[in-house]
């Protein structure tokens, strides 16, 4: 599709984030159409080895994903712009341009949820894992076996977890962190 536009140079397709690195260090593009979930290196991985690298390139991220911790860490590892797949060509095209001139182009539906996710507070790395574990439906007390502390550690961390998310109780809160990409299904 992009292909067509005479105002674009397209310089290549690829399937992973290793070899869009590799395309970048050949033929230094100005702007990279970037998915979120490629194999190997994930786009944010990608974000996080461009901005490593002291690569300037300016990211749009293009994907099937919309859920606000998505979004946040895509934009928090540097993408100046983040569009759905099934965006128009007419906006995509309003995107590259925007971007390529060092603006930023996030959409007012995906906006939205950044701003919704950038007031609340980050969960710690010990609440993600007991997140995760808590999703799986284990009471307290194995939790706590399966990680080496008390289940009263474990109550403190699903009370914060809790109080984070603006949930009412532990069930909701596993819900809730897989509606927003926060852990998976299953984790």
């Amino acid at each position: 599709m992009l292909g067509t536009q005479a105002e674009l140079d397209l310089i290549g397709s690829v399937p992973s984030g290793e070899e869009a690195l590799k395309v970048i260090e050949e033929r230094e593009p100005h702007v990279l159409l970037l998915d979120l979930r490629m194999p190997g290196m994930s786009g944010v991985d990608t974000l996080h080895a461009l901005k490593a690298a002291g690569k300037t390139i300016r990211v749009i991220i293009l994907t099937n994903y919309e859920t606000d911790e998505d979004i946040y860490r895509a934009v928090q590892a540097g993408a100046q712009g983040y569009l759905l797949k099934d965006t128009s060509l007419r906006e995509m095209l309003e995107a590259i341009r925007a971007v390529h001139a060092g603006k930023r182009y996030i959409p007012r539906h995906i906006a939205s949820k950044l701003a919704e996710r950038m007031v609340r507070t980050d969960l710690t790395a010990r609440e993600l894992e007991i997140l995760k574990l808590l999703s799986r439906g284990p009471t307290n007390k194995q939790i706590g076996h399966a990680l080496g502390i008390s289940a009263n550690t474990v109550r403190n961390h699903v009370l914060k977890i809790i109080e984070k998310l603006e949930v009412s109780d532990r069930t909701e809160a596993a819900t809730t962190a897989i509606q927003r990409g926060l852990i998976t299904s299953g984790e």
